[in-house]
């Protein structure tokens, strides 16, 4: 089966951003000569293993796949014995470029406004009445390889009283209504994105968001 650094082995990308270029030449040269290598030698028959040296790199798939297990791990730990819920949060198309320009603001407020969205709806006695937890990833590509990006939550079916006494369920059917869900995201976005807009440098924000 082909791996991603045949790929880019084969194809050559008309332009990309300094970080994705980075990227994409250490990927190239993950464990290849190129990368320097390692040598293990038997003290006993005195034969050599030769291993070429990893990028390490935080997107190359073969330097993450021992990471990437030990976070599902970590995660499974804190399982608890109900069900769960997958919810995705996402911004409108017409964000895309002020985001690309401004990536470390945005997707902190994304992801800011996601969790925030979720644990104050669930303590609401109107819904929940709990204090639950989410597990949030942000993913910044589509499955078409386009910039979309939008953060996958995986929230228990459920949570601690407001009391503290008890343990609250959530319907099995849904969490808490799709709409209510999408209202309280959007106004909890813009509050926050207007608050940074008042609070930071004029200079840390690109011209498209004023």
């Amino acid at each position: 089966m082909p791996e991603l650094q045949d790929i880019f082995n084969q194809v050559r990308l008309k332009s990309m951003s300094p970080a994705q270029a980075k990227a994409f030449h250490m990927i190239r040269r993950c464990r290849t000569s190129s990368m320097g290598c390692h040598s293990e030698v038997c003290t006993e028959c005195g034969s050599v293993d030769v291993s070429y040296n990893s990028c390490r790199n935080r997107h190359c798939p073969k330097c993450q796949h021992s990471v990437q297990a030990q976070w599902v791990d970590a995660q499974m730990s804190k399982h608890l014995p109900v069900g769960y819920f997958h919810i995705v949060f996402t911004l409108p198309q017409e964000l895309n470029t002020p985001i690309f320009q401004n990536q470390k603001l945005l997707y902190s407020l994304l992801l800011q406004a996601a969790g925030h969205t979720l644990v104050e709806l669930a303590k609401d006695p109107k819904f929940l009445g709990a204090t639950t937890g989410v597990t949030s990833v942000l993913h910044t590509w589509g499955r078409n390889l386009s910039f979309h990006p939008h953060v996958h939550c995986i929230v228990p079916g459920g949570g601690l009283s407001n009391d503290g006494l008890s343990f609250v369920r959530s319907s099995k059917k849904f969490f808490i209504p799709v709409k209510v869900i999408s209202r309280k995201f959007r106004g909890k976005f813009l509050y926050l994105l207007k608050q940074a807009v008042r609070t930071c440098s004029p200079s840390s924000i690109h011209e498209n968001l004023s």
